[in-house]
């Protein structure tokens, strides 16, 4: 295949991503229903269900916005020799493959970063501002932004070093090395998270003891479910939206309630969201993400082997020296569409597991009807669009739309 074929590839493969993502857009704008739900009254005042409809809108002209200068930008920087220019700067900072490597990485990570700043800073201070959402000062905000750099050089360093290493040495077998090595990075960091990397972002604190703590603690002991503790975390620090999950597994694993889902949800739709959760362990969804996450990385990789330090790509991309650090750059291009195709079927097997998880509260929690209301007020609170569009549902919806998730709760079950 020429270089002119995978050019070609390319830009095709990014105009109809960015068509797709588009189309889905316009039809999700059009889906709105003006007219309040029937089962969210009550809960939405029609004022307030109007500026949930404006808060879906200014997002979506938002990410249409976004999404047509990145790809101009991207495309522009393929065409002009961007990649060119960041691999020889890459190269006049070291000889060595591996830290060329990491080098040529940085510097597209950090143009990346450049570019993406503005509308971060807008979707913050801007529209979730507006909302009344975001609390995060402008000190948070940019700390977190350093935390998360460092992190990514911390850990995602030594990974994509590893890889190129890999690749570079051990030849047919590199892929398998760098699959098992990278799967175990991804198990290490389920139990580094909650101990070292959490806590430099939010602070967290034992649940006081209480009529809150007794409840949870009772459901937990009915469904003899083990748990290191449970905590609170200031998650209004930065914003008004609400969650709660669990971290790690066995003995390690913890409860984390934010502090905003405290304050706005009674003792019995607290139990219901919590035992929603503590059904995702019992229906084993957590190992089966798990496995398939082990599975697709494999394949990744596998599919990488087949065009690692290929020229014909290299050249592709206005570069002169192939290597295998840039082609698992470039790789990334044209797996994308495989990407996109494997997280819809992750995506519907996720609303699958919802499904059963909701079932999960309703028939374990004691108060069955307590999980809707808690899905509604979550909603509410966080001006959910309550009828997107099916096909921004298939293509992006982890989730199933709260009506839908509702009228399950409320069908007969087998």
């Amino acid at each position: 295949m020429t270089a002119t074929f995978y050019l070609t590839l390319i830009l095709a493969l990014l105009i109809l991503e960015y068509l797709l993502d588009t189309l889905t857009d316009l039809l999700d704008l059009r889906h709105f229903h003006e007219e309040l739900p029937v089962e969210f009254k009550g809960f939405y005042d029609e004022e307030k269900y109007r500026t949930a409809l404006h808060y879906q809108r200014d997002w979506m002209i938002f990410d249409s916005v976004k999404r047509t200068f990145l790809i101009t930008v991207t495309i522009a920087f393929l065409l002009l020799g961007g990649f060119h220019a960041a691999d020889q700067l890459a190269r006049a900072g070291s000889s060595r493959s591996v830290i060329t490597g990491i080098l040529f990485a940085g510097i597209l990570a950090t143009l990346r970063f450049i570019v993406q700043l503005p509308f971060s800073i807008y979707a913050t201070f801007g529209i979730e501002k507006k909302y009344g959402f975001n609390k995060t000062t402008v000190k948070t905000y940019f700390l977190d932004m350093v935390k998360a750099a460092v992190l990514i050089a911390v850990i995602g360093g030594p990974a994509f070093a590893l890889i190129v290493y890999f690749f570079e040495k051990a030849g047919s077998r590199g892929w398998l090395y760098c699959w098992i090595v990278i799967t175990a990075f991804q198990l290490l960091l389920v139990y580094l998270a909650p101990a070292v990397i959490m806590p430099l972002f939010n602070k967290f604190t034992p649940l006081p003891d209480g009529e809150l703590k007794t409840a949870i603690e009772a459901y937990f002991r009915n469904r003899k479910f083990k748990l290191k503790g449970i905590f609170t975390m200031d998650g209004s620090r930065r914003s008004t939206k609400a969650n709660a999950f669990f971290t790690g597994f066995g003995k390690f694993r913890r409860l984390v309630l934010f502090d905003t889902l405290i304050e706005k949800h009674t003792k019995e739709e607290l139990i219901a969201v919590l035992a929603h959760e503590v059904g995702h362990f019992e229906r084993k969804h957590i190992i089966k993400f798990t496995a398939i996450s082990v599975l697709t990385t494999g394949f990744m990789f596998y599919f990488f082997s087949f065009l690692i330090a290929n020229p014909e790509l290299s050249s592709a991309f206005k570069l002169t020296q192939p290597s295998v650090y840039s082609s698992l750059i470039f790789i990334g291009f044209l797996y994308s569409p495989v990407s996109r195709f494997l997280s819809i079927l992750v995506n519907m097997l996720s609303r699958k597991f919802e499904y059963e998880a909701d079932e999960f509260s309703a028939r374990t929690s004691g108060h069955p009807e307590m999980l809707a209301t808690a899905l509604k007020k979550l909603s509410v609170d966080n001006l959910s669009h309550l009828t997107p569009h099916p096909l921004k549902v298939l293509l992006e919806y982890s989730h199933p739309p709260v009506l839908k998730r509702i009228e399950a709760l409320r069908s007969p079950r087998t």
